[in-house]
């Protein structure tokens, strides 16, 4: 009879453009290959099963699975291998032994083994990566209409004073729409003709961009009333919050092992710095700075119309905490009010 060894295989792979350097590891941590492969469904094919010939692949901790590695990180999945998402190279190893792809692509794999690196990559294969998609256009639309708004206010500073005495009075709502509605002739001062021709160019920008973000905020609208309407119903909770928080937490919310897990993902779990015999926490800067973002707007709209929210800011100001750490505080209430809504629960 013949007896067929399976051993369990750790892999990890440093992602790159046009290349993915993939490293296989024993149960016990031994370096068993080091590959490079090319960065196109056929290479991933070729690197899922040059790990898979050293036994079973169980996991693989992948750098960049929303970036370079998410091809890769695609196929692993409909594989049935678990992807872990590797943040970075361990800083004291790279010092030690300096910096390269195998090098990386080796500690990878141990950072999956060891536990170091736990978190479940995103699927990303459904309405919350295209919800992500189109914060992306939406977060570039409005950078893009606020720089081109504030670049219509310079030129009018400095425009002739004809022109600059008929934009002098136009609010920021109108300044736009006035200015796409010059009409420059070039039979007179070419510096009126010129600085008409930009803040008309520039105003139709602004008119396009509004446009586009009109667009954008009906298809969030309908995706996120698709996957969530339990988070629309929180208090406080818009379109846009609600899709910064599903975002952040991805298409498999399960990968989210405890509210505590969440708060640290959105930065408002505070961490423990104490010393000796001074025991105190710090203010946590890490997470997901969006998701932070979308709690703080959050806090800030029951701070401003939720009669519970007030009372309670009311006490603590008597306590004597300032706003700030009162705000910290909110913040962490409502990331446990709203986990098991994003978990489905």
């Amino acid at each position: 009879m013949t007896i067929v060894e399976t051993r369990p295989i750790t892999g990890g792979v440093d992602t790159h453009l046009d290349a993915h350097v993939a490293a296989a590891l024993d149960p016990i941590g031994g370096v068993l290959g080091v590959e490079s492969f090319e960065a196109t469904p056929s290479g991933y094919r070729k690197l899922f099963e040059w790990l898979s010939s050293f036994g079973e692949l169980t996991r693989v901790g992948v750098e960049g699975t929303g970036a370079y590695g998410a091809g890769l990180a695609r196929l692993l999945r409909r594989e049935g291998v678990e992807v872990i998402e590797v943040d970075r190279p361990n800083r004291q190893a790279r010092r030690l032994q300096g910096k390269s792809d195998p090098v990386d692509a080796v500690e990878a794999a141990r950072a999956a083994q060891s536990n170091r690196a736990r978190g479940i990559a995103k699927t990303a294969d459904g309405n919350v990566e295209a919800i992500r998609a189109l914060l992306v256009a939406k977060r570039s639309a409005r950078e893009a209409r606020i720089t081109t708004q504030n670049q219509i206010r310079h030129l009018t500073f400095a425009a002739p004073d004809e022109l600059r005495e008929q934009l002098k009075s136009a609010s920021r709502a109108t300044v736009a729409a006035q200015a796409a509605a010059l009409r420059p002739r070039r039979n007179g001062d070419p510096v009126l003709f010129a600085t008409k021709t930009a803040l008309r160019i520039l105003g139709r920008r602004v008119l396009a961009l509004a446009n586009e973000a009109d667009e954008l905020d009906v298809l969030l609208a309908e995706l996120v009333t698709a996957t969530s309407p339990r988070l629309l119903e929180i208090h406080g909770v818009g379109v846009d919050t609600a899709a910064i928080l599903l975002t952040a937490v991805g298409d498999n919310p399960e990968r989210m092992r405890s509210e505590a897990a969440f708060a640290r993902l959105c930065g408002v779990a505070p961490l423990e710095a104490s010393s000796g015999k001074v025991t105190r926490h710090r203010l946590n800067r890490g997470g997901n700075r969006q998701a932070n973002h979308a709690l703080w707007r959050i806090v800030m709209n029951r701070m401003s119309n939720d009669p519970r929210t007030r009372a309670y800011v009311a006490r603590r100001l008597d306590e004597g905490r300032s706003k700030p750490e009162i705000m910290r505080m909110l913040k962490r209430y409502v990331a446990r009010e709203i986990y098991p809504v994003l978990r489905g629960q």
